[in-house]
């Protein structure tokens, strides 16, 4: 009988995982989401990012902070100014109508998508958040928490007419105008009355959905917001005051 000749037994060929980059995920994801939901237009001055203080808050060294910090600036969050640091990054008033109108034509053809395409129970959710604010139980009623409150539901609204397209494209493309278009729209709800109109339109727009008419639902939604566009315009120019502020030596 042959010899049987020894084999090394097989090993599995497994690199090294780089911790790092791991670490520079979750940083990115952490700060992103920090970002997204801040109030960036709510306060004068520029909002400065303290790399040792976000290294201590999310338990990292200060590596996959940077390469995070890298990856936000590629997609237009932060800034970095020499010998300044680094800081969220704030659009003028042109850029911000810019957007406006660019999110116009995204979120009518969502509106339009949703008419064809939403269940009816996730239109009757979406109704069921605008009606809390409607007959008498106004916004205006109750002080400025409950138009805080409506400031949630405004925000939750437009978001959900962009997820109820069942379109992943067009929520890829919103995602990253959405921390100004949030920041904006909350301040502006409590300006020349537009939380009523704001309801307004919101109703008329679900109305369009539940008719479904996607016609009718892409130009109100159009009109909606191109409504807010034309408000920054007159009522905008803090916009570049706080801007300049910020970006003195």
């Amino acid at each position: 009988m042959p010899e049987v000749s020894a084999r090394t037994a097989p090993t599995l060929d497994v690199p090294r995982l780089d911790t790092s980059t791991s670490f520079a995920k979750e940083a990115y994801a952490a700060l992103k989401r920090a970002i997204t939901a801040m109030d960036i237009y709510g306060q004068a001055q520029e909002i400065r990012l303290d790399e040792r203080r976000l290294s201590e808050g999310l338990g990292v060294s200060r590596t996959p902070i940077r390469e995070a910090m890298t990856l936000l600036e590629q997609e237009g969050f932060v800034r970095t100014r020499p010998r300044r640091g680094i800081y969220v990054v704030k659009k003028t008033k042109r850029e911000i109508v810019e957007i406006i109108t660019v999110m116009a034509a995204l979120e009518s053809m969502a509106a339009r998508l949703a008419a064809e395409r939403a269940s009816d129970a996730d239109v009757a959710e979406l109704r069921r958040l605008m009606d809390e604010f409607r007959c008498g139980n106004g916004p205006g009623d109750n002080g400025r928490a409950r138009l805080d409150e409506y400031s949630d539901a405004n925000i939750a609204f437009h978001q959900a007419i962009i997820k109820l397209s069942g379109c992943a494209l067009l929520a890829d493309m919103t995602e990253n105008m959405f921390i100004h278009m949030r920041a904006i729209r909350r301040i502006t709800i409590h300006q020349e009355n537009r939380a009523a109109r704001s309801i307004t339109d919101h109703l008329r727009i679900i109305e369009a959905l539940e008719c479904r008419d996607p016609e009718l639902a892409e130009r109100l939604a159009r009109e909606h917001t191109l409504g807010l566009a034309a408000h920054v315009e007159a009522h905008g120019d803090f916009l570049d005051g706080t801007r300049e502020q910020g970006t003195e030596t």
